[in-house]
């Protein structure tokens, strides 16, 4: 795959993806960098200085012995869980969304139990930035070449349909595009644009490698711009790598999901209810009737409303509540890094 692209002058306007073929069925510990550079061609010719790898991290598990037996694939889950953020039973089961202990939100804790032995799964390497580093030192010191490496793995992502790849370890490359402080192409400064090119990368790379055509290292030619040294000093650009991209709690505005923020909202609701139902000042006043009925209410919360893709509400009482509700909307409760409403 080659993709041009107008660009200013002096860049780099040509991108090209393609895949290291001959790559096999990788056994715990394989020599993951030796097989590489074999399926790159006598001397690593298929290789260029400022390329960048996009590994698919089932082989990594694998080289480093992460398959594990598990005849509960659901219990594997739940021991690499640190973290429900949601829950949904649909006919064919139970869907979790958590965060594992990579420190990763997705699917089932990114436990796979595809293209492995029958009764065993495939659990994320342990410090995918850490085996990014080790393959990144490896290949660099065989072919002396300035190469960069991300670890791959697949996500479902808020708000869209479909799965794409994205960068769950990275060495010898930035995986972040600091736009901040530049300007656009009319002159108007950029404020907030940070491009996360590792994520970028490792989708396009997918494009090639494909789920199930046996090829899980693909290279990206055209940005040796992104090529940094590797280490661990977070000072170092590009050194702090993929774990740089995940967002701290306190900037994550969607800490759990959605119906289990209406249950939040519910039970913090009764417990208010409750506290003032108790306070003596409250005593026979219209509120205190109105605790005291929200107190006798089930502490199971009712279905949370059906919403549109506009947020307007759309079951029977919510819709005709919300036509005569003020168009202002109430301010949002603080909520802390453990997704609880603060005051």
């Amino acid at each position: 795959m080659a993709v041009s692209e107008p660009a200013g002058p002096g860049a780099d306007s040509r991108l090209e993806v393609f895949v290291l073929p001959g790559i096999g069925e990788i056994r715990a510990g394989d020599d993951l960098a030796a097989i590489i550079l074999a399926a790159a061609g006598p001397d690593a010719s298929l290789l260029a200085d400022g390329d960048i790898l996009a590994v698919t991290s089932k082989i990594v598990s694998k080289a480093e012995g992460r398959q594990v037996a598990a005849t509960d694939r659901e219990q594997a889950i739940t021991d690499e869980t640190v973290r429900v953020v949601a829950t949904r039973t649909h006919p064919g089961g139970v869907t979790r969304i958590v965060e594992n202990r990579q420190g990763l939100v997705m699917a089932a804790a990114g436990v796979d139990a595809s293209n492995v032995e029958h009764g065993t799964v495939l659990l994320l390497p342990v410090d995918p930035d850490a085996s990014a580093r080790a393959l990144c030192t490896a290949l660099r010191a065989a072919t002396g070449l300035h190469l960069g490496v991300l670890i791959t793995d697949t996500v479902g992502r808020p708000w869209r349909d479909g799965q794409t790849d994205i960068a769950i370890g990275a060495a010898g490359v930035a995986v972040l595009d600091d736009l901040r402080g530049t300007a656009d192409a009319h002159g108007r400064r950029l404020d907030v644009t940070v491009a996360a090119v590792a994520d970028e990368i490792a989708g396009a790379a997918d494009l090639i490698k494909g789920k199930t055509s046996g090829n899980p290292v693909a290279v990206v030619r055209g940005l040796g711009q992104l090529i940094a040294p590797i280490g661990t000093d977070a000072d170092t650009r590009g050194a702090r790598g993929a774990r740089r991209l995940l967002r701290d709690s306190a900037n994550d505005m969607f800490r759990v999901g959605s119906a289990e923020a209406y249950a939040e909202g519910y039970a913090a609701g009764l417990a208010a209810a409750a506290a003032a139902a108790s306070s003596p000042a409250a005593a026979s006043s219209p509120e205190a009737d109105a605790a005291e009925r929200a107190v006798g209410a089930s502490a199971e919360p009712p279905e949370a409303p059906q919403v549109s893709s506009r947020g307007v509400a759309l079951a029977g009482d919510a819709a005709e509540g919300a036509g005569g509700a003020s168009a202002e909307r109430p301010e949002a409760p603080q909520v802390t890094s453990r997704g609880t409403a603060s005051a």
